[in-house]
């Protein structure tokens, strides 16, 4: 999947509102845990909203390079990594390159 895109399911945590990535068999906060969904994206979403583990669950267009998942769109490369007001907060708080990712 190296430089193409696919797609990848993200929702918030029914519980502590979080941004999580579907991991194939649960939620994760970290986005590099993500897997390829396809054309199940819709019935893992409803499926897993009915079974109240999370909520607002959509699909993600990403691409995977040598550094991990990258979801395609700003919004959701600044959901991934979490506060950018202050990256010390944010999932990748040691990473100098952060603040270059969302770019």
């Amino acid at each position: 999947m190296t430089g193409q895109r696919f797609t990848i399911l993200s929702g918030n945590d029914l519980v502590t509102g979080d941004v999580t990535w579907w991991t194939g068999s649960g939620w994760s906060r970290h986005v590099n845990d993500a897997v390829a969904v396809g054309a199940d994206a819709g019935a893992i979403a409803t499926r897993e909203q009915d079974a109240l583990r999370v909520v607002g669950a959509y699909e993600v267009n990403a691409t995977r390079d040598s550094a991990g998942i990258r979801p395609v769109h700003i919004k959701e490369r600044m959901r991934a990594l979490g506060p950018t007001v202050r990256l010390d907060l944010s999932l990748r708080p040691d990473d100098p390159a952060a603040i270059g990712w969302i770019a």
